[in-house]
């Protein structure tokens, strides 16, 4: 493909004067230790599209050569990318950037380098001649895959995750507790997965009164898959950060262990939205916690675990003695100091084990824990009072980063959700508010998408929410300067052939397929 094809869109780009580099069977591949994990990769990747063997070479006759220079002067995984008479050449910052340029470098061959298998025996592979230095404008570019309202079998995380990595982003927040479904293996609580994992029937759509699907669903990762999947993120160079829900979105934990839980027994939630039962915040149940997440440390070497923190209903707490009585015991105001002392104990658990506390900007209410870093997402207004405060936040607020919301106005979007929001709101949407343009912008750690699956029952329709619009957003969370989407579109458009070749279902620009639509199913537009 045309260098002028590249998403997202290097810093500095240059076309050279020779005929590029042609890949042939003779052609070879060298690495220094450093980049040896990229050198096996690109190997593996283009080699199954090729059907070349990419043999490695020694360094003097390897055609693509890899390699890891922090001296560069390229930044945090920034690299440099020449192709001339002389062959191919990638220089890393670090080993992420090395695998960025080996990114690039997949990007500058026909669409056909993103098969499983060759497809045509007489394809030419040929690389233009281009010199390219790139790196990324923030640390954080991240997408949020809800996979406790619908469980993704794993095959499909692990395919994710390379769509991830082929678009530059580095961190996949995994949701995998909610009312509706318990996701991951503790071993020492076996009813979360035997009871909490599954629920009877699911609601379709957001009518009222609701309608459901008289279908079981469920599913959970046991811990080697959650290990397998952390590994194979690594090895892109994306960090798994895990989501456990506390003190609200607890249902399905509570239906498993109705002693967490303030109310009558419960069942594993059917329908969305948000649900009056909360955990209680008796020590046992703070107890039980530490004792989950000690097993999810063993299994994310991520530096900061996600407790939600978000839109927990209080009138169960207002009703409890033993709530009452720990807001008197504590000398707290109410029910939201409540909240955030219960956050607090996560915080310092957390901090006392060298990690970060993660929470949605409902952690802000009540005070926030000194160590916590915010997820802004109802509008910018936490991520600016917490930056302010001089906490970390990532910005991912609701019109323009939540990708469950419909993608136009037509009738013919499935279950619309939410406001429009299409490719073009998420390309030139600006991740640092103005309010923190003169002081406070440091404490953005970055950005990240959205994709919650109260409606996405499938891979196909995770495809469809996501792309394009998860291409749009890695290019607004890497590259630097002004953004035009009239610029972008036909960058993107040749992209799609790249989503065509993996196999993406992704919407096209000019609206669903027939069969991505869901007609008579009701949604909640806004």
């Amino acid at each position: 493909m045309p260098a002028d094809s590249l998403v997202p869109r290097p810093a500095e780009l240059s076309t050279g004067d020779y005929d590029g580099l042609v890949l042939t069977p003779s052609t070879r591949i060298d690495a220094d230790h450093a980049a040896r994990g990229t050198e096996a990769w690109l190997r593996t990747e283009l080699g199954a599209a090729t059907g070349l063997p990419l043999q490695r070479g020694d360094g003097q006759n390897a055609q693509i050569r890899l390699s890891v220079d922090p001296a560069a002067g390229l930044g945090s995984e920034g690299y440099r990318l020449i192709v001339d008479g002389e062959g191919a050449l990638v220089v890393g910052h670090d080993p992420a950037g090395a695998f960025y340029g080996a990114q690039t470098l997949r990007q500058l061959l026909p669409a056909a380098a993103y098969r499983r298998a060759p497809v045509d025996s007489a394809a030419r592979w040929t690389l233009p001649s281009v010199r390219i230095t790139d790196r990324p404008r923030f640390g954080w570019r991240g997408c949020m895959l809800d996979v406790a309202r619908h469980f993704m079998p794993k095959h499909d995380v692990l395919r994710f995750i390379d769509l991830l990595a082929m678009h530059k982003l580095n961190v996949l927040h995994l949701h995998l507790t909610e009312d509706q479904g318990w996701r991951l293996e503790i071993k020492r609580y076996p009813r979360l997965t035997e009871v909490a994992s599954w629920r009877t029937e699911s609601q379709v759509g957001a009518g009222s009164p609701p309608v459901f699907d008289g279908r079981p669903h469920g599913g959970f990762y046991t811990q080697d898959d959650i290990r397998e999947i952390v590994a194979y993120a690594a090895a892109r160079h994306i960090t798994v950060v895990p989501e456990i829900d506390v003190p609200g979105h607890s249902q399905a934990a509570i239906a498993a262990y109705p002693e967490l839980g303030e109310g009558e027994p419960v069942g594993v939630a059917r329908h969305w939205g948000i649900i009056d039962n909360v955990l209680n915040v008796t020590d046992a149940t703070l107890e039980f916690y530490r004792n989950v997440f000690d097993e999810v440390l063993e299994l994310f070497p991520s530096t900061y675990v996600c407790v939600g923190g978000d839109e927990c209903p209080k009138e169960q707490w207002r009703r409890s003695e033993t709530a009452q009585w720990r807001i008197r015991e504590e000398g707290l105001a109410d029910e939201g100091e409540l909240q955030s002392w219960f956050i607090r104990r996560f915080d310092t658990y957390l901090a006392e084990r060298g990690r970060r506390l993660l929470g949605w900007d409902e952690i802000l209410e009540g005070g926030l824990a000194p160590g916590a870093t915010v997820m802004s997402w109802r509008g910018t207004e936490g991520g600016i009072a917490a930056a302010k405060a001089g906490h970390d936040v990532v910005m991912c607020p609701t019109d323009t980063s939540y990708l469950d919301y419909r993608q136009s106005e037509g009738d013919d979007e499935p279950i619309p959700v939410g406001t429009v929001l299409t490719a073009a709101d998420v390309y030139t949407a600006e991740p640092v508010p103005a309010e923190l343009a003169e002081a406070g912008a440091e404490r953005v750690l970055g950005a990240q998408v959205n994709i919650w699956s109260e409606h996405l029952d499938s891979p196909r329709s995770v495809d469809y929410m996501a792309f394009p619009r998860l291409s749009a957003f890695a290019e607004a969370a890497w590259s630097e300067g002004a953004r035009d989407y009239a610029e972008f579109q036909p960058r993107l458009e040749r992209h799609l052939l790249r989503l065509d070749a993996c196999g993406v279902e992704y919407r096209p620009l000019s609206g669903p397929h027939p069969w991505q639509r869901r007609p008579g199913v009701t949604g909640r537009p806004r």
